[in-house]
C-alpha cells in the first residue's frame, strides 16, 4: 500500500476510520479510512463496484455506516441527520442531475440559498432578505462561470452548464467540503476542460472529496487519491505514486485501461 500522504495545508477538516457498510450479505465499504484537508483535492477511484458512492452517502449522512467514525472539523458526525451535516457545512452532488428544469439557473440557487438561510423566501420579491438570496445565489452562479446564464431555465442548459449549475447549487450552501459524485459524467471534451478548470480553482478554497472515473482529470486535479477495490482501500497516495502503484493497475486489468494511469 502506497504509504506517504500530503502534508496538512490547514489541518484535517473530514476524517474517516473504520468505515463499514452491508447490505445482506455484500460488504460495500469494509474499514475504509481517509482524511480530506481544506485546500486539498482528494480523489476516491475504484472500478464500479467498488463502494465510492456509498462511501460519499455516508459521509454525506445518507447513508448510516454499520461501523466506524466521522469528524468534521474535529466535531463527531457519525450519527447526525443530512440536513444537520448540511448546516455545519457539507454539500454533495449527486451522479444524476438533480435540478429544477423548469425553474431558472437563478431559481435553483436561490432554493439551495433559502434552505440555508432557513428562510420564507418567495422568488424575486423586493424584501431586503430576498435580495440578499438573490445576490448569494448570484455570487455563486457567478463563481461557477453561469452568471450571464442566470434567467435561463435549468433544462434549457446543456449538459456541462448543468454540472456547473450543480456546483453552484453546492455553494450556495457555504460549504467547507464538497462531496463531489462524478461530476464530469457525460461531459464532452470542451465541457469536461471547463470544468476541470473550475474545480481547480474550487479546491483552493474548499476540501473537495472526488468521485470520478475520468483518470486524465482525476490525475490533473488530485492532491491526494484513495483507491477502492471492492470495498477496501488497496492505496493511497500522492496521485505519482498511485499511477505508478501494481495494486492499482491490478486493480483496472481487464477494464478499459484509464488513460491516466498509462
Amino acid at each position: 500500500m502506497t504509504a506517504e500522504m500530503p502534508g496538512p495545508l490547514l489541518g484535517p477538516l473530514l476524517e474517516v476510520a473504520g468505515l463499514r457498510k452491508s447490505f445482506g450479505g455484500l460488504v460495500v465499504t469494509d474499514d475504509v479510512g481517509l482524511v480530506v484537508e481544506t485546500g486539498v483535492l482528494h480523489a476516491v477511484i475504484g472500478p464500479n463496484g467498488a463502494g465510492k458512492t456509498t462511501l460519499i452517502n455516508q459521509i454525506s449522512g445518507l447513508l448510516r455506516p454499520d461501523a466506524g467514525s466521522i469528524r468534521f472539523a474535529g466535531e463527531a458526525i457519525t450519527t447526525l441527520s443530512m440536513a444537520r451535516r448540511a448546516r455545519l457545512g457539507i454539500a454533495r452532488s449527486f451522479q444524476i442531475t438533480a435540478i429544477v428544469p423548469g425553474f431558472s439557473a437563478l431559481e435553483n440557487v436561490a432554493l439551495a440559498a433559502q434552505r440555508h438561510a432557513g428562510s420564507s423566501f418567495r422568488f424575486f420579491r423586493p424584501a431586503a432578505s430576498e435580495r440578499a438570496l438573490n445576490e448569494a445565489a448570484l455570487a455563486a452562479l457567478d463563481r461557477v462561470g453561469l452568471a450571464q446564464r442566470a434567467a435561463v431555465p435549468a433544462g434549457a442548459l446543456s449538459h456541462g452548464e448543468k454540472r456547473q449549475l450543480e456546483l453552484a447549487i453546492a455553494l450556495a450552501a457555504r460549504p467547507r467540503v464538497l462531496l463531489l459524485d462524478e461530476p464530469l459524467a457525460g461531459a464532452g471534451p470542451e465541457e469536461t476542460e471547463r470544468l476541470v478548470g473550475l474545480l481547480s480553482g474550487l479546491k483552493r478554497d474548499f476540501a473537495v472529496l472526488l468521485i470520478e472515473h475520468d483518470m486524465q482529470a482525476v490525475f490533473r486535479l488530485a492532491d491526494a487519491i484513495t483507491v477502492l477495490v471492492y470495498g477496501k482501500v488497496v492505496a493511497h497516495g500522492r496521485p505519482e505514486a498511485i499511477r505508478a502503484d501494481a495494486a492499482v493497475r491490478a486493480a483496472y486489468l481487464g477494464e478499459d485501461d484509464p488513460e491516466g494511469l498509462s
